[in-house]
């Protein structure tokens, strides 16, 4: 529940040729200057994130992690893609994507480089660090800001290409059931059953935007002075895809336990007196911002954002077991893997719509 990133050394796992980088960076960009000190930004799961402090100016550098990876997974090069093409041409609000580097040999994997911004950063939803007066206005910002980037025409960004434009549940079923058999360590009966459901049960309409695939407070940056969303951080799983999916994902916290630790959830607290939307007023700016009438199979979203979530934390629990994971207490957040397809499963059954 930070509200600015906690920054530590560089893990041991994650330590390359500062020098060499030093060198790459000088020649790419040359107001970089001649020094520069990395610390490592805790809590990230997946692509490992360095802050680099020139002196004069600090930088963030993403990189793939070290050793192997999943398929078609830590895809660094795509997410400097897209952040460029939404900086040039919307006002969606994204870092300022700086270069790119695809040649392994510099620091080991592929990295991209990007501004610093100045900002905070809440990892739960019920935003309590903030003023009561100021967590419905930052609630609203992440929604508006969530249909804006829906809204953006990918043919005019030069993004048609950035996913295929239609089945987009379908294939992340797949996908992920595909992720989660190639990290599985113990039987989870839920995640048996969800992949052997959602192809039964997918969404009747389909559509197609720019999905973020992980849009929560947690990859939004508020602007220091006031609750507005400055930021939409942390795009290694975007896509072409279904716009409701970002938004089931989005309202996860609904379905979760408030009172389990690393859960981020919001079930069982006071939503009223937190002076937080609730799932249903979400849902109704969501769909007023993007010109809808209602959502049809809304569990289905649900139970599928659940088990892709599931498999996602399966593989954060592999990784840590193989020692390469990028954040410290992976190994914990990978047991939660079971807890949520329970709960996608449950709500699979009883059909839950808002």
């Amino acid at each position: 529940m930070s509200m600015t990133p906690e920054l530590v050394a560089v893990l041991p796992a994650h330590k390359f040729d500062e020098a060499r980088l030093l060198n790459w960076l000088q020649q790419a960009l040359p107001d970089f200057g001649n020094q520069m000190d990395v610390k490592q930004f805790q809590g990230g799961q997946s692509n490992p994130t360095f802050l680099l402090d020139t002196g004069n100016r600090r930088y963030v550098l993403r990189k793939k992690p070290p050793g192997k990876t999943l398929p078609s997974a830590h895809m660094v090069e795509r997410e400097y893609r897209v952040m460029r093409a939404l900086a040039e041409h919307t006002s969606v609000p994204v870092p300022n994507a700086r270069v790119l580097c695809e040649d392994s040999e510099v620091i080991g994997t592929p990295f991209y480089v990007m501004d610093f911004l100045e900002g905070r950063i809440h990892s739960h939803s019920a935003l309590k660090e903030l003023e009561r007066e100021e967590r419905m206005r930052a609630h609203h910002s992440a929604i508006d800001t969530l249909a804006a980037l829906h809204s953006v025409d990918v043919n005019a960004i030069g993004l048609a290409d950035y996913g295929r434009p239609e089945g987009y549940v379908s294939r992340q079923v797949a996908r992920w059931s595909k992720q989660y058999l190639a990290s599985r360590t113990d039987d989870l009966p839920a995640m048996d059953k969800l992949m052997s459901w959602l192809p039964e049960n997918l969404p009747a309409r389909d559509e197609t935007s720019i999905a973020h695939g992980d849009y929560r407070f947690g990859n939004l940056m508020l602007a220091p002075d006031r609750p507005e969303v400055i930021a939409i951080l942390d795009w290694e799983l975007s896509t072409l895809g279904h716009p409701l999916a970002d938004l089931a994902y989005y309202c996860l916290p609904y379905h979760l336990p408030a009172d389990m630790p690393g859960m981020r959830g919001l079930n069982g607290e006071d939503l009223q007196e937190l002076g937080i939307p609730s799932e249903q007023e979400t849902i109704a700016r969501y769909c007023a911002q993007t010109g809808r009438d209602g959502i049809d199979d809304w569990h289905v979203f649900l139970s599928f954002s659940l088990f892709r979530l599931a498999a996602i934390l399966q593989g954060v629990y592999k990784r840590a077991l193989d020692g390469n994971a990028a954040n410290a207490n992976a190994l914990e957040v990978g047991k939660r893997a079971s807890l949520l397809a329970d709960i996608g499963w449950q709500i699979a059954c009883e059909g839950r719509k808002p």
